[in-house]
């Protein structure tokens, strides 16, 4: 199995991804991929974006909602499963977990004018609620995936789902 990396993954951030393909024996080229971060030579229609998290996803879906969508699109052109492994991690493993998750923008500490004292005061920052009902949307619309592990699972996940598809 030859797994190519996209040139745009920041090799501090995938060290222990890296030690998993090592440990596997499983060869992984560094070139730019018109999507995504992971593809198997084997398997080029199926491609692995790697998310760090839930907050790293929401502001792809939310803020740079256009640029994520065009990328969506572009997959879906080119008949590419573009499947997201977020490692949130946390007791997150499927789509629908994302409905609890507590977006650490959401509340904000600041220092109360007629009291002086500090309070947390809620901001208009994405619910996992909100975020649940966009990320299954963009699944249904553009038929990308939106799966979850934990950090240290991330080199073997990968290698899993583009093993085994999905």
């Amino acid at each position: 199995m030859i797994i190519q990396i996209d040139s745009r993954e920041k090799p501090k951030a995938i060290g222990k991804i890296l030690e998993e393909f090592d440990a596997q024996g499983i060869r992984h080229p560094v070139s730019k991929l018109m999507v995504g971060d992971y593809m198997n030579y084997d398997n080029p229609r199926l491609i692995i974006d790697r998310k760090q998290n839930l907050s790293e996803l929401c502001c792809n879906a939310c803020q740079d909602h256009e640029r994520f969508r065009k990328e969506l699109k572009l997959a879906q052109d080119n008949d590419i499963q573009l499947v997201f492994l977020c490692e949130h991690g946390k007791g997150f493993r499927q789509l629908s977990d994302v409905i609890w998750w507590e977006n650490p923008r959401r509340w904000k500490r600041q220092r109360n004018p007629e009291t002086g004292k500090w309070e947390e005061t809620e901001t208009k920052a994405t619910t996992g609620e909100t975020l649940y009902r966009i990320l299954h949307t963009l699944e249904r619309k553009y038929g990308c995936r939106f799966l979850f592990c934990e950090k240290e699972e991330t080199g073997a996940e990968i290698i899993r789902i583009l093993k085994e598809g999905l």
